[in-house]
Formats: structure tokens, C-alpha cells, sequence
């Protein structure tokens, strides 16, 4: 009995890198009961914070007791590979990361989706963090005035747009939209675990390294979920966008081979009932021959070419002869002479 070889786990990888041969149908979220509490839960959170950090609650005190303590002079041996960890949430590097995973994966499955929520993602990050930032100019701990204050209004000062962390809330829009675009529930429990695990060492990253207060890391975490969560309601126009790109991209093919795509043709209106019908006259197969021979045939009596006098805009270029018969006719007998 002959057996085929089982699969290795190289066969395997190989077999996963070819592209599909048709779309397969993706599981797109949509904006469920449980996404929504969740969304206004996480909204509660973030007000909580800036509420916190605007009358100098106890948050400002933590940020000063945990900036004070100095971390990076208390654990100095750690501090060369947290400055290689920190860039994971650094926009530029990471965006490129991800774009090349998601640009492949829209190879793969004939989609442009992928990457069009992680632009959607990100501009909506953009938009929100940095009002946000701008907004409320708070500065970090290397450019702070006064012990116990919250640094807050800054707008002129150099490092005044710290609050949110940027860092953190990149990281968890970077990392966590690859859970939001898994194919599977359980591959998208793991890679939301991962990347909040990922985004808040990110966050206690900068933490340890002075770059941030603790409410920073805290509400950047707040606002890259809220971006997440809120990537449902950009499904509709994510659909549109994609479905004008592939239109746009047929009529370029279209056109680099010289086939215009033709328009639509308009239905015509159905005739009245009192309007009499035209019925379309049947000729037979002689009579059809017949009619088709005499269109292409000119009208008049048929001549011969020698018969026929040349003629140019100045006139004729064939000089009379009088002794020429027309054709058909005898000529005329000539007088006998004597000889």
C-alpha cells in the first residue's frame, strides 16, 4: 500500500506563501453591543485621566514620585536594550514593519483592505493624539518648572506635547491592528493579548527612561484603543475606497491596451399599446440576392472602358473621333472602288 509523504512544517510555510487563487471571504468586525461598551468604557477612562492630570489629583503626584525615583539610575544595566525596545512603538519603523506584512497579505487574497484600515488607523491616531498634544501642552519631566505641578498649558515651551504618549498609543494602533485584521477569533485573542502586553512595556519604557509621566503612557494606551475600537464605523468607507481603487485600476489596464471600456447601454422604452409594431419584411433567398446585387451595382446603362472618356478638371483629355460607333451598332459598308 503506497502512502504520500507527509507534509513538513518547511512544505507547510511555502504552501502558506502562495497566493490564493480567488478572494476568500474575510471576516470584516463589525461594530457589535459588546464593542460599544467597551468603546464608552474606554472613553470614561480617558476624561478620567485628563480630568486627573488638569486639577493636579493624586496621578500628578505619582508621575512626580515615579520621576523622582529615577529608574534608569536605579536599574543602569537594562538601560542599553530598553533603548533598542523603545523603538517598537516609534512611528516610522514599525509603520513601515507592518505595511510590508499588510501589503503582502493584499497580494495574497486580492484585497486592498488590509492596507487601507492601517492607513485609516493611523490618520485617525494622527488626528486625535496630536489635538489632543497641541491642546493641552504639557511638558515632559527633562523641561518641568516646579515639584508637584502638572506642567500643563505649556504651548511655547520646548517638549510641550508629551500628554498623550505617543509612543504608546502607536504601539498599541501598530501592533493592535494586526489583531483586528486576523483571519481567526483564536489567532486575533492572541495577537490582542500580545500587543497590549507589547504597547504598555512600550509605554513603562519611556517611563523608565524620562521621556514621560506615568499619565502619559497611561492615556496614550487609552487613545490608541479608542482608535481601535472605533475602526468599525471606517468599514463603509474603507468598502468604497477600495471598490473606487480596483475601478480605477481596470480602466488603466484598460487603456494600456488601447480597449476603452464601453458605457452601459441605455434601455430603450417599451412602445405604446396603441402604437402599431414594425414587422420586419421577409424576402426569399433569390428575391434577397436580387435586391443585395442591384444596391451595389451603379445607376444607368453599363459601358465599357474603352467606351468610357476620361475626364479632369480641365475637361476631357480624349480628343473626338468621329468615325467611333457606339457599341451594339454594325458599321457601315464601305464603297467598293475599282482597282
Amino acid at each position: 500500500m503506497r502512502t504520500e509523504p507527509k507534509p513538513t512544517r518547511l512544505d507547510r510555510i511555502f504552501a502558506r506563501l502562495d497566493r490564493e487563487p480567488q478572494r476568500p471571504v474575510l471576516d470584516v468586525p463589525r461594530m457589535t453591543r459588546h464593542r460599544v461598551v467597551l468603546f464608552g468604557a474606554t472613553l470614561a477612562f480617558y476624561l478620567t485621566i485628563v480630568l486627573a492630570v488638569v486639577t493636579t489629583s493624586w496621578l500628578v503626584r505619582l508621575d512626580w514620585q515615579a520621576m523622582l525615583f529615577r529608574p534608569y539610575q536605579q536599574w543602569p544595566e537594562i538601560h542599553a536594550f530598553l533603548d533598542y525596545w523603545v523603538v517598537l512603538g516609534q512611528r516610522g519603523p514599525t509603520a513601515v514593519m507592518v505595511a510590508a506584512w499588510l501589503g503582502w497579505r493584499c497580494w495574497r487574497q486580492h484585497t486592498l483592505r488590509p492596507l487601507l484600515a492601517f492607513g485609516a488607523a493611523l490618520l485617525l491616531l494622527n488626528v486625535t493624539v496630536g489635538a489632543v498634544k497641541y491642546g493641552l501642552g504639557r511638558s515632559g519631566p527633562h523641561y518641568a518648572t516646579e515639584v508637584g505641578s502638572n506642567e500643563m498649558w505649556h504651548w511655547f515651551q520646548a517638549g510641550s506635547d508629551i500628554f498623550p504618549s505617543g509612543h504608546t498609543a502607536n504601539a498599541v494602533v501598530t501592533w493592535g491592528i494586526l489583531a483586528y485584521l486576523a483571519s481567526t477569533p483564536r489567532a486575533r485573542r492572541w495577537l490582542s493579548a500580545l500587543s497590549a502586553v507589547l504597547s504598555l512595556s512600550v509605554g513603562l519604557t519611556t517611563v523608565y527612561l524620562g521621556t514621560h509621566w506615568l499619565s502619559d503612557v497611561l492615556l496614550g494606551w487609552a487613545a490608541g484603543l479608542l482608535v481601535l475600537l472605533a475602526l468599525p464605523w471606517l468599514e463603509p468607507t474603507i468598502a468604497a475606497a477600495e471598490a473606487w481603487l480596483f475601478t480605477q485600476r481596470d480602466w488603466l489596464r484598460a487603456g494600456r491596451r488601447g480597449v476603452v471600456p464601453l458605457p452601459q447601454p441605455t434601455p430603450l422604452a417599451p412602445a405604446a399599446e396603441d402604437e402599431p409594431v414594425p414587422v420586419r419584411e421577409t424576402l426569399s433567398p433569390a428575391a434577397a440576392r436580387t435586391s443585395r446585387a442591384s444596391g451595389l451595382l451603379a445607376p444607368g446603362p453599363h459601358t465599357a472602358r474603352s467606351e468610357r472618356t476620361p475626364v479632369t478638371p480641365a475637361g476631357s483629355r480624349r480628343p473626338p473621333h468621329s468615325d467611333r460607333l457606339p457599341r451594339g451598332t454594325a458599321p457601315a459598308a464601305r464603297p467598293a472602288t475599282g482597282g
